[in-house]
């Protein structure tokens, strides 16, 4: 990058890291550290929730998901808007009247504090496998900018942010996340603006957009009905309801977001935002990476976007067979780029003959240029062992980075890192959090000053990002990083939001019931994620699955063991009135 970029991205990283700490009052109390002593404006809130899920793995994995599969991933959010209404009107303000400062405490006084330790472990474990791959994704950016190796950039990223975290606590993570929405937003028009400007030198907008139909980059809505397919409009409606009701509804993550808030109103308002602009946003960043493969119709692509990789395939006893496909590449390339160049000319001067004749021309070579990308992928797995090996996270950084005029990608790079910074600051905050209040507190130490607390818990935060730099190192090539992301919470959220739905609408259900129908939800995802004959069902319905198998079993159990005064431990009440 030109100096002026890493000028642009270390004075905007310093300016977030010092501006949050400054913004920080009463640190010195837990409840201040954790919760921002519940004074956050609802604006605030709303943005931190947004930028909390929002990470740099949505920049950067999301927009090369759209490059290579189109807009389809867009309806994984269609049942997000309900699941917030539903949310607005129950947890909200209950979580907000019981004063709690995590999700967990509440399952302690319903169900008694084993249900409440086993619930939070599982969202510790969790939620630190997310934060690995939320670090990952920008550790992708930083190797192809410098040239790094992953462990490096991956240390790179968590050191400063841990110590970030530790220093500032919630208000600082969520002053930041207001001020890098504003920028990934900025930054997200900024691309959009500089393709358009290349691609007015081939295409007109009308004809970049035939293209992309032509394509099949724009089918954002699919009504089949099948298991087997994750992103239809039924997985989306109701796998992804589910999951957001877990991850807004039980994840401390979220809740953290909106026990912050001033208010029962302000909280529901915060999450509405959500509901509001989610998935417009969410469509608008696809649309990017839709554009990016247009872009690359008449601009030459790499045949694979990982250099690392590919130096190491040159090095191998296999670089003349790459070599060969890398000419093959190239006339494919070739002979696409005119199809493509065709078939907009046809769809410009309306000749609806000649563009039938283009649009299958270009289908075509289309599919011939993938046939070859697909037999160097191939080539990839044999020579370095990786049969999972994909590189649509390198897609986006490429462009950024090769594409982006000097001081546009000094600003999106920012942006990026911003964006994994807060995001991976909140995740540790929230783990932190659970891991003080739900087992040091309640087991270890019960009455200590708040000075302890507070060194106890930046010791947590380090441990946890820790863990998740080692997460990060394996979570590269696990493929497209949004999509584990989603598949590690989708293990875990149904159960746990199974657990919330005992306990809040199940009156005959104990603890028994609520710990081994949580453990027999997992339990049953993992069948349904390993088993030969199963494993074909989306994860998204993996949701759906381990809400309803918790939910099911835990009430068996539940009655078989003596209904709410059969539970497996003494109820005790923590420090909060319901």
């Amino acid at each position: 990058m030109h100096w002026i970029d890493w000028t642009i991205v270390v004075v905007y990283l310093a300016w977030i890291v010092w501006d949050g700490i400054r913004l920080s009052r009463r640190t010195e109390e837990i409840e201040g550290y954790f919760l921002a002593n519940r004074s956050l404006p609802w604006w605030a809130v709303g943005l931190s929730v947004m930028a909390t899920q929002m990470s740099a793995i949505t920049l950067v994995s999301t927009t090369g998901q759209a490059f290579t599969d189109g807009m389809r991933f867009v309806q994984t959010y269609f049942g997000l808007p309900l699941a917030m209404i539903i949310l607005s009107l129950t947890v909200v303000p209950f979580f907000n009247r019981a004063r709690v400062y995590t999700a967990y405490e509440y399952l302690e006084q319903r169900f008694g504090p084993g249900t409440r330790a086993l619930t939070s472990l599982c969202f510790l474990l969790q939620r630190g496998l997310s934060a690995g791959v939320v670090i990952a994704a920008p550790a992708v950016v930083l190797s192809v900018v410098l040239g790094w190796n992953l462990p490096l950039t991956i240390l790179a990223i968590g050191i400063p942010t841990v110590f970030y975290t530790m220093k500032g606590g919630v208000q600082a993570v969520t002053w930041a996340d207001v001020k890098q929405m504003f920028v990934i937003v900025g930054g997200l028009f900024g691309v959009l603006l500089v393709l358009m400007y290349d691609l007015s030198r081939d295409v007109s907008l009308p004809g970049a957009l035939h293209l992309a139909g032509t394509a099949g980059k724009l089918n954002a809505i699919d009504f089949t009905f099948d298991l087997t397919q994750t992103y239809t409009f039924w997985s989306g409606m109701l796998g992804g309801l589910f999951l957001m009701l877990s991850y807004f509804g039980c994840d401390q993550s979220q809740v953290q977001r909106y026990l912050t808030a001033k208010s029962v109103d302000e909280g529901r308002q915060s999450l509405l935002m959500s509901a509001y602009f989610k998935i417009p946003l969410q469509a608008f960043i696809l649309l990017i990476g839709v554009f990016v493969f247009v872009f690359f119709l008449f601009t030459r692509p790499p045949m694979l976007f990982d250099p690392a990789t590919v130096s190491q395939v040159e090095g191998s006893a296999r670089a003349a067979d790459y070599q060969a496909l890398d000419q093959q590449y190239t006339a494919a390339f070739e002979a696409r780029r005119a199809a493509a160049a065709d078939l907009a000319a046809a769809q410009d001067a309306g000749d609806a003959g000649r563009v039938a004749a283009a649009r299958e021309a270009f289908t075509t070579r289309d599919r011939a240029m993938r046939d070859v990308r697909t037999e160097a992928i191939d080539l990839v797995k044999a020579v370095t062992g990786n049969d999972g090996y994909r590189d649509v996270n390198n897609i986006f950084p490429t462009f950024v980075t090769q594409y982006m005029p000097i001081g546009l990608i000094g600003v999106f790079i920012a942006a990026i890192f911003a964006a994994a910074m807060s995001s991976i600051a909140a995740e540790l905050n929230a783990l932190s959090t659970a891991t003080v209040i739900d087992f040091y507190r309640r087991f270890f130490v019960p009455k200590a000053t708040d000075a302890h607390y507070l060194l106890v818990s930046k010791f947590a935060t380090a441990f946890w990002g820790a863990f998740a730099c080692v997460v990060a190192l394996f979570a590269v090539g696990l493929g497209t990083l949004i999509e584990v992301v989603n598949q590690f919470g989708s293990f875990f959220y149904g159960s746990i939001l199974g657990v919330f739905v005992l306990a809040l609408g199940v009156r005959q259900a104990n603890g028994w019931g609520a710990s081994i129908g949580l453990l027999s939800g997992m339990a049953t995802v993992a069948v349904f994620t390993f088993h030969p004959s199963l494993s074909s069902i989306s994860y998204l319905w993996h949701n759906v699955i381990g809400v309803v198998a918790t939910t099911v079993i835990g009430t068996a159990v539940s009655i078989a063991t003596g209904g709410p005064g059969g539970n497996a431990s003494e109820r005790v009440t923590p420090n909060a009135t319901v």
